[in-house]
């Protein structure tokens, strides 16, 4: 195919999934396509959005960890995702990615905030066989409620370039984000890494809300400079499809979707419970689940409106409307194709918001900031 037609470097993971002749049945069969795995619910850092880690609970050993990825990939799964926590935590994690590859899942990816890595490690994940890595990444310096700084990870970059593993940087756009986050953009860019911010999600295990209602509209004209440097052919790592829906779910409009979190997209805790999604979580244990156990889960859930789990509400979209997904990305990326022929479109961020100088910035750095910082440390802080 030509080049043009197949922006592979900018598109998500489900575009390209349903790109891979392997891999497409999975949109139309009643298999699993992908399940995230908590290789450790321990982290190093405490971001105020995150409920997906707890230091009390040890690391599962590398036998059951085996044990849990040997079901998985028996129910059909092809892509598995390792997850924490920090999953580089775990002492064993490059032994997790071999055995991972050993039993033929089609692609091993890792999310991580980057702290831990060091050039031994990465070159041990790439003998591995790991395939993707996502390092996480929401402001240029840190702040209280979020702690994953680019100045803290950003001369480990350069060590993906001679490597077989593929990298892109992912953000969390929220309030006290928005006044740094294009920068974590432009530098991503510069150096020629795909890279996304998207909207946080609410905290459903602890019943948080966390999108400010007075940040929507910040938050909308950031995905929509994010799409502006996709159209022009920018790295930005996230697809058509996926900016919609986020943009209809700020604007609280309806979307008809069917939820497949549970079905063809699972997670595994590190205590081996089966949840369908970080946010919606079971006590049953991962070795009980069945195919029809994950068949009974297709169907809508009370939950779905405004969802935030974005790998799980991509998915479904994909799975729900293959067709119009499939049209939605195939129409951007002629509408990006031709962008580029006609004229040069926006290089970064600071690009676009240069030409808006008239215009009130993202989003001033709140004074809720400092008084967070401050809860920080009379120990009150959001865990």
């Amino acid at each position: 195919e030509p080049a043009w037609l197949l922006d592979t470097a900018s598109m998500t993971v489900i575009g390209e999934r349903m790109l891979d002749l392997k891999q497409a049945p999975r949109v139309f069969d009643t298999k699993p396509w992908a399940a995230h795995l908590y290789v450790t619910e321990q982290c190093n850092l405490d971001c105020h959005y995150c409920n997906e880690f707890n230091n009390s609970i040890p690391h599962p050993a590398l036998a059951d960890l085996k044990k849990w990825m040997d079901h998985i990939r028996k129910l059909g799964v092809m892509r598995l995702g390792l997850q924490g926590g920090e999953p580089l935590k775990h002492p064993d994690i490059v032994e997790v990615v071999r055995y991972a590859k050993s039993l033929g899942f089609r692609k091993v990816s890792m999310s991580t905030n980057g702290f831990l890595l060091n050039r031994q490690l990465l070159a041990d994940l790439e003998g591995a066989g790991l395939d993707e890595l996502q390092i996480s990444v929401d402001r240029m310096t840190p702040i209280a409620s979020t702690r994953k700084a680019m100045k803290s990870i950003v001369h480990k970059l350069d060590w993906f370039k001679d490597s077989k593993v593929k990298l892109h940087v992912s953000g969390v756009l929220f309030k006290e984000t928005l006044d740094e986050m294009g920068q974590v953009i432009d530098t991503c860019l510069d150096l020629g890494i795909p890279v996304h911010a998207r909207v946080v999600h609410d905290d459903l295990v602890h019943d948080r809300a966390l999108r400010d209602a007075s940040a929507t509209e910040p938050l909308l004209r950031f995905l929509e400079h994010q799409e502006k440097l996709k159209r022009s052919g920018k790295k930005i790592h996230s697809s058509w499809n996926l900016f919609a829906y986020q943009k209809k779910m700020l604007r609280q409009e309806p979307v008809e979707w069917t939820c497949i979190a549970g079905y063809k997209y699972f997670f595994v805790s590190s205590t081996g419970k089966f949840w369908l999604c970080s946010q919606v979580r079971t006590e049953r244990h991962i070795l009980e689940i069945t195919r029809e156990d994950l068949l009974s889960y297709n169907r809508k859930k009370d939950c779905q409106a405004r969802c935030g789990v974005y790998c799980t509400a991509e998915a479904s979209l994909a799975v729900s409307h293959p067709l119009q997904y499939a049209g939605r990305e195939v129409a951007g990326m002629l509408a990006s194709r031709m962008s580029r022929i006609r004229s040069r479109g926006p290089e970064r961020i600071r690009d676009l918001t240069a030409a808006q100088q008239d215009e009130a910035p993202f989003y001033e750095a709140p004074a809720a900031a400092a008084s967070f910082g401050s809860r920080c440390q009379q120990g009150n802080c959001l865990r």
